[in-house]
Formats: structure tokens, C-alpha cells, sequence
């Protein structure tokens, strides 16, 4: 059995007066999140403005990638930095997707404060990582070239790239590229 990918889903209350404060708050720990080994990714929301309810996920790839996040210094300081702003309530743990799409499900998102890097910058990622694994793939199908049709092949070099560039091609690129995508002022 392969390691699931694994969602925390956590409601905190806050004063509606120190949403600010909150929000602030979300962001830094998503931003130490993000570092840690196997983050997939995380996010609020709040089912209305003044609610004081904030509806908190994380998703980590695997058990012991949440656990080693959940052990770091660097969340422990983050909780202790929320005593007296926010009010914990018990999480609950889910694997697979569905951690994502479940309750509350009329929201307001609030928007991530790093902006998404400029189109031509990711353009310039992909192909970085893509160039070489096409090239590498139509050589190594080459073979098949009289004996195969052609969307034969180009369906197997699109079952055989695309998972190497979800899973390693991509992340390798944008970890190596990380500082020229999202400059650290912005």
C-alpha cells in the first residue's frame, strides 16, 4: 500500500476585531509550511467576514511528512505564537482528495500574499524541464517509428512525460528556480 496524501482540517476562533492580526498570523505559518518536506499545500477560509470561525487545511504528502512538520521548532513556535489571538479546536485528519472539497462549502477565500510567478517565467520553467524529457522520450520511441503509428507513439510519450514532470521534472525545476520565480521582496 503506497503512503496517501493526508489533510488536517482545523477550525480556530478569532475576535472579529483581530482578523488582521489572524491573517497575518495564517500566512506566516503557511509560509513555514511550505518549506517543510512533503507540504502540498494549505489554506483558509471563512464562511463569512465577521465569522469568527477561520476553517484551516494543510496537506502534507504522507503521514510522516505532516508528522515531521507537526515535530518541527518552527510550528511549535508558530502555535505558541497565537496564545490569547486564536482559539484551537480538535483537527481532524482525512486521506485523499476529499479533505479539500468537504464542509463549510459557502466560503470566502482569502487570497494568498505571494502572487503567482508572471506567465513567461513559468512558461521558461516548463520548458526547462520539458525540452530535455521530450527529447529524451521521442529518442528512446525512435525505434518505434516504422512499426508504430504516430498517435500511438505520441500517447506513449505522453503517459511516460507526464508523470515525470508532475511528480519530478516540475518540482525539481521550480526548487532549483524558487528565487528567480517569486523574488524574495516581492
Amino acid at each position: 500500500m503506497t503512503a496517501q496524501p493526508i489533510t488536517v482540517s482545523v477550525t480556530r476562533t478569532v475576535a472579529p476585531e483581530r482578523s488582521r492580526e489572524a491573517a497575518a498570523w495564517a500566512r506566516a505559518g503557511q509560509e513555514l509550511a511550505s518549506s517543510s518536506p512533503g507540504y502540498l499545500g494549505s489554506g483558509w477560509i471563512r464562511s463569512d467576514p465577521d465569522s469568527p470561525d477561520w476553517h484551516m487545511l494543510y496537506r502534507f504528502a504522507d503521514a510522516a511528512s505532516l508528522e515531521t512538520w507537526e515535530k518541527s521548532p518552527e510550528r511549535s513556535w508558530w502555535v505558541r505564537s497565537a496564545v490569547g489571538l486564536v482559539e484551537h479546536s480538535p483537527e481532524q485528519r482525512r486521506t485523499g482528495i476529499e479533505g479539500w472539497f468537504d464542509e463549510p462549502t459557502a466560503v470566502e477565500v482569502v487570497s494568498r500574499v505571494t502572487p503567482a510567478p508572471p506567465r513567461w517565467k513559468q512558461m521558461v520553467s516548463i520548458f526547462i524541464a520539458f525540452f530535455p524529457l521530450s527529447l529524451l522520450a521521442n529518442w528512446a520511441l525512435l525505434p518505434l517509428g516504422d512499426v508504430v503509428p504516430l498517435p500511438v507513439r505520441v500517447l506513449l510519450l505522453v503517459l511516460v512525460v507526464t508523470p515525470i514532470m508532475t511528480y519530478l521534472a516540475l518540482p525539481a525545476v521550480t526548487r532549483l528556480l524558487r528565487g528567480w520565480l517569486v523574488p524574495s521582496g516581492r
